[in-house]
């Protein structure tokens, strides 16, 4: 598994994405599933940029990458936020009618194979994972 530690501003968000692409690259991952990961890791380190803290903090991204799998971490130390539990929003309503929030991560769960958010030791813990069929 390899980790990266950034600030969680939205100006690391160039390096988390660089870091996520070397990995899925070297290991060969399908492009139509890097671009999904790619989106869904893009949403959760900007809201973990915009939100988890109101002084400045670090993220952690960790990925293992295998030719058929992916597992990637984000984790920080700010403010306990599980965002599964924000309720999905209300897709037949055109975007003017509907309240702002809830796209992003209804977006991370359709496209990956599993999210999972956990609250260990003080840090929110969230977990994507994309598996491809062979």
């Amino acid at each position: 598994m390899k980790k990266l530690t950034v600030a969680a501003t939205a100006e690391a968000l160039d390096d988390v994405i660089a870091f996520l692409t070397e990995e899925l690259e070297a290991n060969g991952f399908p492009m139509k599933a890097t671009n999904q990961i790619l989106i869904s890791a893009e949403e959760i380190f900007v809201n973990i940029a915009h939100y988890a803290y109101p002084n400045g903090g670090n993220a952690e991204v960790c990925a293992s990458v295998t030719d058929s799998n992916v597992v990637i971490t984000f984790s920080d130390n700010g403010k306990p936020f599980n965002p599964l539990e924000v309720a999905a929003p209300d897709i037949t309503k055109s975007a003017e009618e509907r309240e702002a929030g809830g796209l992003g991560i209804f977006m991370v769960k359709k496209m990956m194979s599993g999210v999972e958010y956990n609250f260990i030791d003080g840090r929110n813990v969230l977990t994507i994972t994309k598996t491809i069929d062979s």
